[in-house]
């Protein structure tokens, strides 16, 4: 059955890397600040589970309200463990999602229990009892569903960004197509900047539409973009690269200033 974990939020897939870490960025000269827009959104109510494309995204001190509000536990070696799609890759093929809400919404308390549809289309809310049996049927394992209001992101209190430039220069570089939902991103932009130039802005801010975010740190990836997003097939040749390349980072770890609401279309300038 559900049960709230009053503990300190956690994450699936964005972990923090320090600049010393991160390859050399190009030194990139620019006579004005790279102005774009937001171009997609996403929300990810259950932690490695595919999620939902948004219109508006509200923000807060804990993030994207409603983030990886959720998530599954097992049991490893007589003790408790959040499970990701790391370690079980057929959580990629639920979903879930906020039904009848608003996505703009700022108030943590008032959103609904998520609904999930299991990979066999039947659709069940997280409060519904039959839930973990099912889960536990498809994933082969018993579970935990857990509740954390704040989220429960690897770096607490953000979000997650990417860039169509550098999600460009990974094609390129791999002479394939990559889907961004493979990052699990909160926010993906279109900036008139170069690949990877954000890993360069470290401690300043973008400004979103009405919201300002600070950008943090850069993204170091785990394993989960690997899994393709609606086919849970691996591909080892994604992490290489950027293992090998961009010292397995890729988009960066932005945190809201203040309470705000982010649109798709939103204009973006650097601060």
């Amino acid at each position: 059955m559900p049960r709230t974990l009053p503990t300190r939020a956690h994450g699936d897939d964005t972990r923090g890397a320090s600049r010393r870490d991160l390859p050399e960025p190009a030194v990139i000269i620019q006579e004005t600040m790279p102005m774009g827009s937001v171009t997609a959104l996403q929300r990810w109510p259950v932690k490695s589970m595919a999620g939902e494309s948004l219109g508006a995204l509200g923000l807060d001190r804990h993030g994207a309200v409603g983030d990886r509000k959720h998530a599954l536990f097992d049991v490893f070696k007589g003790a408790p463990r959040r499970i990701n799609a790391e370690t079980v890759p057929r959580l990629l093929a639920w979903s879930a999602a906020y039904r009848g809400t608003d996505a703009a919404a700022l108030q943590r308390d008032t959103l609904p229990q998520p609904t999930v549809t299991a990979p066999d289309g039947s659709v069940r809310r997280w409060d519904d009892p039959a839930l973990p049996g099912a889960l536990a049927q498809d994933l082969s394992r018993e579970v935990t569903l857990v509740c954390e209001p704040r989220g429960q992101q690897d770096r607490p209190t953000t979000l997650h960004l990417t860039v169509g430039a550098s999600l460009r220069a990974v094609e390129d570089a791999l002479g394939e197509a990559v889907d961004v939902r493979r990052f699990r991103s909160n926010l993906h932009l279109e900036l008139d900047a170069e690949a990877y130039a954000e890993e360069s802005w470290l401690g300043r801010r973008l400004r979103v539409g009405d919201a300002e975010l600070e950008i943090v740190e850069v993204c170091r990836r785990c394993a989960i973009p690997t899994r393709h997003p609606d086919t849970q097939q691996k591909w080892p040749a994604l992490m290489r690269w950027l293992a090998a390349e961009r010292a397995t980072t890729f988009g960066v770890i932005v945190r809201a200033t203040a309470p705000a609401v982010v649109r798709r279309d939103d204009t973006v300038t650097l601060l």
